[in-house]
Order: C-alpha cells, then structure tokens, then sequence
C-alpha cells in the first residue's frame, strides 16, 4: 500500500499547522481541542519547519514546569524532520517511524505539505492489507 491510498483513506485530509511564532500555550490549545498528538510547524502553511508534538510540551514541563507554556513553538520543535512522498510504500514509511522513534510524519509532493500520517493510520492500512490477502488466500485454498 502506498502512502497515497492511506491518505485517502483518511475521513479528514485537513493537516493542522502552527506557526513557529506560536506560543507552546496555543500549540496544546490546538492538541487538546483537535484530540491529535502533533502539528506540522509551518508559517505558510505549506512549507515544512518543524513538527510539534504533546512529547515537546511534557518534555519541557517536566524539566522546567509551566513556565514552557509562553516560549515560542520554534524554541521547542524537532527541527530536522523526516518526510515522506505519496509514492512510499507503507512498509517504508513504518520502519522509517520506528527506527525514528516517531508518531507523526508530513507528506510532501514537490516540497509542499500535502498531507500528514501517523503510525496509526499506517497500522491500520496494513491490517486492512493484511485482511484483503487472507481472504484471497482462503478464497483460493476453499476454491471461490
């Protein structure tokens, strides 16, 4: 499966960003009202800067306490950020995210975000693979 068709699988294409001049207060607004785990950073809304996610934020309040709450989203972000491109495979994209340690990687198509998938959403694209292949396996054995 590739990334393309679990984006299009998603019921909701719409890729939440924030600006990195943001405060970390406004990022967990977002999270909490959204119920997401992580926001592309991004001051155009098409450009990728960083990712922002709830692990930033509990990361810094257990370091420093709600004080973090009025620094700029940019102070706390991933900067470096692993993309993908809707030709990847699910495969692909799921060992990159494990091996990085990561939940939420944007999609990008000539440099421009054009979508966001989480390890959930490749989960469950495989499992749905998965479940497509043994019913033509038994399909076959049983003769339909």
């Amino acid at each position: 499966m590739l990334v393309q068709q679990i984006l299009q699988s998603k019921p909701n294409h719409t890729v939440a960003t924030i600006p990195s001049n943001a405060t970390v207060s406004d990022a967990a607004g977002i999270l909490s009202s959204k119920r997401i785990g992580a926001l592309v950073v991004s001051d155009d809304g098409v450009t990728v800067v960083g990712m922002f996610s709830e692990r930033d934020i509990v990361r810094e309040l257990g370091k420093r306490g709600i004080g973090c709450m009025s620094d700029c989203v940019a102070d706390l972000m991933t900067r470096n950020v692993s993309t993908c491109v809707q030709g990847d495979t699910a495969d692909a994209v799921l060992m990159k995210m494990t091996e990085g340690r990561f939940r939420h990687l944007p999609v990008l198509d000539d440099g421009k975000l054009v979508g966001l998938i989480s390890i959930g959403d490749v989960v469950n694209a495989r499992l749905s693979e998965m479940s497509m292949e043994k019913e033509a396996l038994e399909g076959m054995i049983k003769g339909f």
